[in-house]
């Protein structure tokens, strides 16, 4: 924390905790020995991406052994706290015991698959915040504690009025996110087209197959990018693409866009209608030709519109706001 290159779920947990302690919070992360946040912090081991600098590639029982010490660090420390926010996924639960009432639990991705309603199903009285609407239709109504969207350091994003002709696309290489429908579209509307991203670990034959092989001089592969280099893609470009294929539970780059004051064509899957507001900040679409149409309309939005409807939106602020609004509720209750 915060993250190095990718990292959409440390990047939110770092910009929350710095803004609740601006907001007056005593906040402790537990987080790896190497993080940087600028937060009291508990943990002894370092991340799993400094143990594969330092020994290589790791076994796959690695992230679970770091993740099993995280609990028994956090069981240790549960009676000092008022509320406990965790941005993991299943282990965490079953440490809680009474202090379960006064816990927030915050899943990164999506809540609608089997392993996810196998958990909930043993643990109804876990509350969950939602990161947005699109997500918590997938929750319980037992689990539900509220809906916070997520939000980012508007100091790290400068706006831009005076974009290149290029297309950005940021994002795993894969089949959920669709590179190969980004190139497609930049094609069939005549820009170029620079794409950002890791190969996904899960699916690592996907870049291989369908997008290296339609890679060109006017449809770059980048690689990773860091704070920095995603600031330079994002304000530079015309647009962003969006063309995910799955029940995206959010999709932080939309915002980051948005900070940059670069316009979003996204397709109208999961969260983007509450993201994206179709005709001021990007286009909502449902195909390929829908977006190649929306790129040839995006010279007509306002990019400093964008960037005010970002600040009045998705900042760190709203967002640490917003949690402090769940956790004053939770103590109440």
């Amino acid at each position: 924390m915060p993250p190095l290159n990718h990292g959409g779920t440390e990047r939110v947990i770092h910009d929350l905790s710095v803004e609740l302690q601006a907001l007056g919070c005593a906040v402790t992360l537990f987080a790896p020995s190497d993080s940087t946040c600028p937060v009291p912090r508990i943990g002894a081991l370092p991340s799993l991406q400094f143990l594969e600098k330092k020994h290589g590639s790791m076994p796959p029982s690695i992230p679970s052994v770091l993740e099993t010490v995280r609990m028994e660090e956090v069981r240790h420390a549960l009676s000092t706290f008022d509320i406990v926010h965790f941005h993991g996924e299943f282990f965490h639960a079953v440490t809680l015991g009474e202090k379960r009432k006064t816990s927030l639990t915050t899943i990164h991705w999506r809540v609608d698959e089997l392993d996810r309603e196998l958990f909930f199903s043993a643990f109804p009285d876990l509350p969950v915040a939602a990161i947005s609407r699109a997500q918590e239709q997938a929750l319980p109504i037992s689990n539900r504690a509220g809906i916070v969207l997520h939000g980012v350091d508007p100091a790290r994003f400068r706006p831009n009025d005076t974009p290149e002709p290029y297309l950005a696309f940021i994002g795993r290489m894969t089949d959920q996110k669709r590179p190969d429908v980004a190139i497609r579209v930049a094609q069939a509307a005549g820009r170029p087209i620079r794409l950002a991203g890791t190969v996904d670990v899960g699916n690592p034959l996907y870049f291989d197959t369908y997008v290296r092989p339609i890679l060109s001089p006017t449809a770059e592969y980048i690689g990773p990018v860091d704070d920095t280099a995603k600031n330079v893609l994002l304000r530079g470009a015309s647009a962003l693409l969006f063309p995910i294929d799955w029940p995206e539970p959010f999709g932080l780059v939309m915002i980051e866009a948005m900070a940059c004051g670069t316009p979003v064509i996204a397709w109208n899957r999961g969260s983007v209608p509450e993201v994206v507001e179709h005709g001021v900040t990007g286009f909502i679409v449902e195909s390929e030709e829908e977006a190649v149409a929306a790129i040839g309309q995006i010279d007509r939005l306002d990019r400093r519109a964008i960037r005010e409807r970002f600040e009045e939106r998705f900042t760190a602020r709203r967002m640490a706001q917003d949690y402090l609004g769940i956790y004053r509720r939770l103590l109440q209750r």
